[in-house]
């Protein structure tokens, strides 16, 4: 039983094969990075979920380890969660650091029922495997856990990309002005919270924003709070995050594979057409690279303009270091210095 529900390390594709492998049911699999906050905090939440749903197996990925594993799994950013069928196939993801939504996952698919079966007709098998979570039933214990699921957590309509509702909008906007890292719940897909959260938090309106399983209020005291000063006092404060931490972040970053691109968006969808143009750049050679959206974190689009000494963005990397932005990959590429400059590893 201990054994189930521990969360696995999984350092190469093969480590990957063999927990899937291990049951007939659903795998989950953590994409993490020790120097991001967030994703650390996702680990500590994938050891609390574990613990409860015993018919799923749990494994995390250290991408400055194994950054492959990414790769197949089309993960672009840290953190990543990938549900996986017996087979190791992708059947669901979860981008980014969101563990209300990692926990409503696990629960909606653990049930589903998986073409390769050790464990009969269910995916969490006999012997009370879909029963993991007997307390699941009581609605009061599963919201204790939803509203501390992660340090700072806004019930809204919507999600923070995408609000459905101007009130939701306003809370989203002030959160994301005071750059403080929060998770969000959709109570427009779960009914059951929608109404028994007025009940648990006597509060009848949403959004609703709690710190450390604490209720603050809703719109109205956040901008109260807003106005006097009191909402930023209320945040738990980072631990880290100075300068040195961030050049380890960035080091880390732009060593995490042999060829690094920068960019607004991904290989798949740029967002700009500098970038869109340095992806064609390297599609067209043949290179394999990894990419990282600057749009989705501030601090390392601010920071790597200082880290590298060059203030535009796309920006290419090859073995850690700088060789720059567009217009000299053009000048290498026009002159050969460009391929060259490859590592053999990275070319097709």
């Amino acid at each position: 039983l201990g054994a189930e529900m521990a969360v696995s390390e999984v350092a190469s594709e093969l480590d990957l094969q063999a927990l899937c492998g291990s049951h007939g049911g659903l795998t989950t699999v953590l994409l993490w990075a020790p120097w991001h906050a967030p994703s650390v905090h996702l680990v500590q939440v994938l050891e609390a979920v574990a613990a409860e749903q015993k018919g799923v197996r749990f494994g995390k990925v250290n991408t400055d380890v194994a950054s492959s594993i990414a790769t197949s799994l089309g993960a672009n950013q840290v953190p990543f969660v990938a549900f996986l069928d017996p087979r190791a196939r992708k059947v669901d993801s979860l981008a980014g650091a969101d563990p209300p939504r990692l926990v409503e996952k696990v629960r909606a698919l653990a049930t589903r029922p998986f073409d390769s079966g050790t464990c009969g007709s269910t995916a969490c098998g006999g012997g009370g495997g879909c029963a993991a979570a007997e307390g699941e039933d009581d609605l009061n214990g599963r919201l204790r856990k939803l509203v501390s699921y992660s340090p700072v957590m806004l019930f809204m309509k919507g999600s923070k990309d995408e609000p459905f509702c101007g009130f939701s909008k306003k809370a989203v906007a002030m959160l994301n002005r005071h750059e403080v890292e929060y998770s969000t719940f959709n109570i427009l897909e779960d009914d059951e919270v929608r109404q028994g959260l007025k009940d648990f938090s006597n509060w009848k309106t949403y959004p609703q924003l709690y710190v450390n399983g604490q209720l603050l209020g809703g719109l109205d005291i956040m901008q109260e709070m807003d106005e006097d000063g009191s909402l930023a006092e209320a945040f738990p404060k980072a631990e880290d995050g100075g300068p040195e931490d961030l050049n380890s972040k960035l080091k880390s970053l732009v060593n995490s594979a042999p060829v690094m691109l920068f960019m607004k968006g991904n290989k798949e969808q740029p967002f700009c057409g500098f970038s869109k143009k340095a992806v064609a750049m390297l599609n067209e050679h043949s290179v394999e690279y990894s990419t990282f959206d600057i749009l989705k974190d501030d601090e390392v689009r601010q920071g790597l303009k200082d880290y590298a000494n060059w203030k535009t963005y796309p920006q290419l990397y090859i073995n850690g270091e700088l060789i720059g932005g567009l217009d000299i990959m053009k000048e290498m590429e026009e002159d050969g210095s460009l391929l060259e400059s490859i590592p053999a590893g990275a070319r097709q």
